[in-house]
């Protein structure tokens, strides 16, 4: 028997199944949990109730992976690049959450269960972004908001080159860094990796 609660085993699953068939049926899941449906119905009271859960663990692990990737420098073009790539890997393993969004574009927002952290990290980030423009490292012309989005856009499109197979898995961090860093007026000396 596992070590890890029957409840996050099942979390863990549904991210598994779901990331490579978004349609999979409870009972995929629960196979791959090594539970009984009805087990995971006393988790759980349905598919939706369970992709909530998996959007909100996808938060909290996400922020957290941001929070660590931007405190392991103290130079701020490092800090962003760190977290470029903590918003890659996170949202690579969540990829189901991303297709979900865009199949179903009035799904609302997953709850934030750490929603203060969320706000910290993004507030971070936009405070970094700005220190690195008071610097004349990044153009003063795109907006915080703006370049917020275009992060984003890096991530899905990384991803989306990654699942792809027509890039080299080993390539694609950095491609989507030098890619980012360039879009944003960073230069060549101020690009890591």
């Amino acid at each position: 028997m596992s070590d890890i609660p029957t409840k996050q085993r099942i979390i863990e699953a549904a991210v598994i199944v779901l990331n490579d068939d978004l349609s999979a049926n409870l009972e995929a899941v629960a196979a791959r949990a090594g539970v009984t449906r009805r087990t995971l119905h006393r988790y759980f009271t349905g598919r939706e109730e369970l992709i909530a859960t998996c959007a909100t663990e996808m938060n909290v692990v996400c922020q957290r992976a941001m929070r660590e990737a931007y405190r392991a420098s103290s130079d701020p073009v490092r800090q962003l690049e760190l977290m470029l790539y903590a918003g890659i890997d996170c949202n690579h393993q969540y990829a189901f959450l991303t297709k979900l969004h865009y199949r179903t574009p009035d799904l609302p927002d997953a709850p934030v269960a750490a929603g203060v952290e969320y706000e910290n990290i993004k507030d971070t980030w936009y405070a970094l972004i700005t220190l690195l423009q008071s610097r004349g490292l990044i153009d003063r012309q795109l907006t915080p908001a703006w370049l917020f989005f275009l992060f984003g856009g890096m991530i899905d499109t990384t991803i989306t080159a990654y699942r792809s197979g027509d890039v080299a898995p080993n390539e694609v961090k950095r491609f989507a860094w030098r890619s980012f860093a360039r879009s944003i007026g960073l230069t060549p000396s101020g690009v890591h990796s």
